[in-house]
């Protein structure tokens, strides 16, 4: 009988206890999403006797979630295209390219990182109110890019500097362009860090609510995180609707990641580890 050692056995058991830690409150609201407000206070830990939809059905209609996650996914796809885009062509030409100020240019980028939204969500407003783009999806779309940017730059750049020269060299003799090594040689052996980078950008930008709030007046145009917020009132908060809101929020980053778990993880793997 094969013997496991004792240090495996605890490392299994720790986590089980982070899975069962992470996944516990996920499936509790899962599950009182299924309830009505006076069975959760009621029995709040037990399975719903009566499993009901209307939860859903009031927060898909009348919480207008549904116009709310178009234009989250609207904004959230546009700023992820941008941002891999001319995130990876930087950090390609910071990485790759030979010229004087490449290692100012990155502290450049990256000192966007250290800068809190807040510092300059009142600038953005009356700026973005004099050129018109307040209440204005472009709005979001703008802050959110440039936020976006650093981390996507940064961990772009750890990629591409870990790729062999000897590839780059060879393109450059056979004649490829600064175009072409870019998109046939460095941009492929990229890929697994455009996904993390994607998924950071993407989760980052759909939980997002201070901008939107702030930015966004039209109901119409609100976006999923300011829509969740109706469901909590100063007098009164129907927890069985919210959560079902929650639920219908949660859904599009948990499809995504189940979708891109495996690219997700060789892409930590491959940028863990330089040359």
């Amino acid at each position: 009988m094969r013997k496991f050692p004792v240090a495996k056995i605890f490392i299994y058991i720790f986590l089980i206890l982070m899975a069962v830690l992470y996944l516990a409150p996920l499936l509790w609201v899962f599950s009182v999403s299924f309830k009505t407000n006076a069975e959760i206070f009621k029995t709040p830990f037990a399975l719903p006797k009566a499993p009901t939809f209307d939860n859903f059905s009031f927060a898909w209609t009348a919480g207008k979630l549904g116009i709310a996650t178009l234009n989250s996914f609207i904004v959230c796809v546009i700023t992820l295209i941008l941002s891999m885009i001319v995130g990876s062509m930087a950090a390609f030409a910071i990485a790759r390219m030979r010229w004087k100020f490449s290692k100012l240019a990155l502290t450049y980028f990256l000192t966007g990182m250290m800068i809190p939204v807040h510092c300059v969500m009142i600038p953005l407003f009356t700026r973005f109110a004099k050129i018109g783009l307040s209440n204005n999806l472009i709005g979001l779309v703008l802050p959110y890019l440039t936020f976006s940017l650093p981390v996507t730059i940064f961990i772009m750049v750890g990629f591409f500097e870990s790729m062999p020269g000897e590839l780059i060299e060879s393109a450059c003799i056979d004649g490829a362009t600064i175009s072409g090594i870019f998109f046939k040689v460095c941009l492929p052996l990229g890929k697994t860090g455009l996904f993390v980078t994607g998924l950071m950008t993407f989760i980052a930008n759909w939980n997002e609510l201070l901008l939107a709030m702030v930015f966004i007046s039209d109901e119409n145009k609100k976006t999923l995180p300011v829509s969740l917020s109706k469901f909590v009132g100063p007098y009164n908060t129907n927890y069985s609707q919210m959560f079902a809101a929650i639920i219908i929020a949660i859904i599009p980053t948990i499809i995504v990641y189940c979708a891109f778990s495996n690219q997700i993880v060789d892409g930590l793997t491959a940028g863990a580890v330089k040359g």
